[in-house]
């Protein structure tokens, strides 16, 4: 199958990233939800700045419709919004393949109610600010990581088209006939980092990685990460990556513009904004598994609850006392 069109289902930062690099080597559109967000993009493209600078031009619409073949579509959207991303395309782009790149566990599942697309799992640690819909800032530039999901008919080596296309844009990919040990890294280091700094409003800085002292908040994060580790040996995953190393190499780079590396984790930005978190599909995730495997998790279920008794309490309206 030759890659020559692909489609980018959601435009938030990370699927901002993919629209800016991948428009700069292959026909690129965009399924967006608001109307003038498409537009906007049609009209303007979509700007790449920090680790790179580029501006390609776009084809955006609200409707699949509008987007005719498409070869790949990467389904870019947040975990809560996967069902709503694969009912706009149930029925639509019947040669793609359906690549993930959500964080958690779970997705894929829900897409392969909507269609039997060949579906590709993914996890992404690359990271950007998207300052509009026309411009994303690129921050943090580690590889997406791909591999077949178990449960689908994709084929390895179009996962590797997939991963030469990436890289050749400018982004780092990497394909895995297995990824379930790369997906459990990330879970385990997404796990620890987004619910910690969801209840500390603490963007992801160098504390989340020193352990002086005891009261500093480094201490947490190894205990909860291994935590989650022993319950992935539990349930047979061999870790690809360390999460506790993963968070100290990301903690200790510093920025485009020289400032020390204070990244703002994707449920931390949903709380401030008072949006339902992903908490689900990532701390639940991890939880759940524990459950299966009969291994106590209570640092997760701790973090966990905290995350959505946070979200309970925006709607809250209990009297004064």
């Amino acid at each position: 199958m030759k890659l020559e069109r692909v489609c980018i289902v959601g435009a938030g930062a990370i699927g901002s990233l993919l629209v800016g690099h991948l428009g700069s080597v292959i026909e690129t559109t965009v399924l967006t939800r608001r109307d003038e967000h498409a537009k906007a993009l049609n009209d303007e493209g979509l700007r790449v700045s920090g680790k790179s600078e580029l501006h390609p031009k776009v084809i955006a619409s609200t409707n699949p419709a509008d987007l005719g073949e498409i070869d790949l579509v990467i389904i870019a959207t947040k975990a809560a919004a996967v069902e709503a991303s694969a009912k706009s395309i149930q029925g639509h782009f019947p040669k793609a393949h359906v690549l993930m790149i959500q964080n958690g566990l779970g997705c894929e599942e829900i897409v392969k109610q909507y269609g039997d697309w060949p579906i590709i799992s993914g996890v992404t640690f690359m990271s950007g600010t998207r300052h509009s819909d026309t411009h994303v800032e690129y921050e943090l530039d580690t590889a997406t990581w791909m591999g077949p999901w178990a449960e689908s008919n994709a084929n390895f080596e179009f996962v590797k088209e997939v991963e030469a296309l990436i890289n050749k844009s400018g982004l780092k990919a990497e394909a895995y006939e297995d990824l379930l040990p790369h997906q459990w890294s990330k879970l385990i280091f997404n796990s620890a980092v987004n619910s910690i700094a969801a209840i500390t409003d603490l963007p992801h800085v160098k504390a989340f990685a020193k352990q002086d002292n005891i009261e500093d908040l480094g201490n947490l994060v190894f205990d909860m990460m291994n935590e989650a580790k022993a319950i992935a040996k539990a349930r047979g995953v061999i870790l690809a990556d360390d999460p506790w190393e993963m968070n100290v190499k990301a903690v200790s780079q510093g920025t485009t513009d020289g400032e020390d590396y204070a990244h703002i984790p994707s449920m931390l930005d949903d709380v401030r904004n008072k949006r339902l978190t992903e908490v689900d599909w990532i701390t639940g995730a991890i939880v759940r598994e524990a459950k299966k495997a009969n291994v106590p998790a209570p640092y997760h279920e701790t973090l966990y609850r905290l995350v959505k008794a946070y979200e309970a309490s925006w709607t809250f309206k209990g009297g004064s006392h």
